[in-house]
């Protein structure tokens, strides 16, 4: 992988070594019975990530309420390249670009520049240093300090640190981020006391263990809400549900039940290719449903812009045209902003049933994970209407209809 210089470096979330070794085994049990949360879903449910906002990428053409600030040039290398020496233009910009489009922001804060990093010549992802723990603890204080006061008021929230629990990425111990995640608490709450502080942000099914001793230790007194990458690739979207769930065990046994869960990064990376443009569509709105369902409750999609290492692109690679992955995602927007999902369940083969209620008629989300199934409709459904992901909409004219990877709509007609 090039590395970039310093103002414009980028990499993947999980490193391209993760890719040689075998998949993490996270297979859904069958049957599934969820209850998602019993409110609507918000706008807010809907993040994602955008590297280059405002330079090679417009602003994209779908809804989106929230935008996470990771590999889009303003961590603290970036920030402070020198210390003392700031440069909040790139910052900024995107915090305009935010307000205009009423997009709220979540800051990731870390990695540590080579000036303040306390192993400036070890290797990590990016850049020498970068993943090491500050070797002086003032340095971070300071960072953290001239941040919130330049963003106070704009930015909703700041995430300590990006997959912790990956060598690529974080060097120090358990204790040393704890020691980070608590100063950076103290510091925001003195300077922005709306701001919400994310959890560091483990990623895949060996992230639990981390996250366990991080709250363990104490780390759940110093944020409101509890972030993970809930990578499950090559594996299907429905391999997220065993592993949110073994997250959210986590925070009973650790007395953190009560904090919000938010999959601050998710996207495939694998197989590559990816297999077709319509299972890729059929992934991204998959993935969004059983993450609500599950009860994640904000998605940050990665990536709007990513054509390097991602595999299901949301766009062309003029970063403007949309793939239908990309059309995909306003779709699935508009099926489930404003409604509440009352059950997802899957039954041994493999058809998904997510039913919604919204202005108090029932809608019903159908898949088959598997493949293509003959699927019979209950009779208290009154079914009528069947809409496609991709926009399509057709009356139902027969007892039953062919289901498959891409979700359908089902609708009831008056009677």
């Amino acid at each position: 992988m090039k590395l970039m210089s310093l103002t414009h470096f980028v990499v993947a979330p999980v490193l391209a070594a993760l890719l040689a070794v075998a998949p993490i085994e996270v297979r859904a049990e069958n049957p599934v019975s969820l209850t998602p949360p019993p409110e609507q879903i918000p706008r807010s449910f809907f993040g994602m990530h955008i590297h280059h906002a405002g330079d090679t990428t417009p602003w994209p053409a779908v809804p989106m309420a929230e935008w996470r600030l990771w590999d889009a040039y303003v961590a603290w290398p970036n920030l402070e390249p020198l210390k003392g020496q700031w440069r909040f233009d790139t910052l900024d910009k995107y915090i305009a670009l935010a307000a205009e489009h009423n997009v709220g922001l979540v800051l990731p804060l870390g990695l540590s520049p080579a000036w303040a990093s306390a192993r400036p010549d070890e290797k990590s992802v990016y850049r020498p240093g970068f993943a090491a723990e500050p070797k002086n603890i003032e340095d971070w204080r300071v960072y953290v300090s001239e941040v919130a006061r330049h963003c106070k008021g704009r930015i909703r929230a700041y995430e300590i640190w990006n997959e912790p629990n990956l060598k690529q990425f974080w060097t120090g111990t358990v204790d040393q981020i704890l020691v980070l995640t608590r100063e950076a608490f103290q510091i925001i709450r003195s300077v922005d006391p709306q701001a919400l502080i994310v959890s560091p942000s483990a990623t895949q099914e060996n992230g639990t263990e981390w996250l366990a001793e991080f709250l363990r230790k104490g780390g759940g007194d110093f944020v409101d809400v509890i972030g993970y990458h809930f990578y499950v690739a090559p594996q299907p979207p429905e391999a997220t549900v065993p592993l949110v769930l073994k997250v959210k065990r986590v925070l009973a046994e650790h007395g953190a039940a009560g904090k919000p869960i938010w999959n601050t990064e998710t996207g495939w990376f694998m197989p590559k290719p990816f297999p077709s443009e319509e299972l890729a569509a059929a992934y991204l709105a998959r993935a969004y449903l059983v993450n609500w369902a599950a009860g994640v409750q904000r998605f940050y999609w990665y990536s709007w812009d990513n054509h390097g290492w991602v595999t299901l692109v949301t766009t062309e690679k003029d970063n403007r045209t949309l793939t239908p992955a990309g059309n995909a995602y306003t779709e699935i927007f508009h099926w489930l902003v404003g409604a509440r999902i009352l059950r997802c369940t899957a039954d041994e083969q493999q058809t998904w049933t997510c039913e919604l209620e919204r202005d108090a008629n029932r809608q019903w989300i159908v898949w088959n994970a598997a493949g293509t199934r003959r699927f019979v409709p209950p009779a208290s459904w009154h079914a009528q209407n069947i809409a496609s992901l991709f926009g399509d909409h057709h009356l139902l004219t027969d007892l039953a209809f062919d289901i498959g990877p891409v979700p359908v709509r089902v609708t009831a007609g008056t009677r």
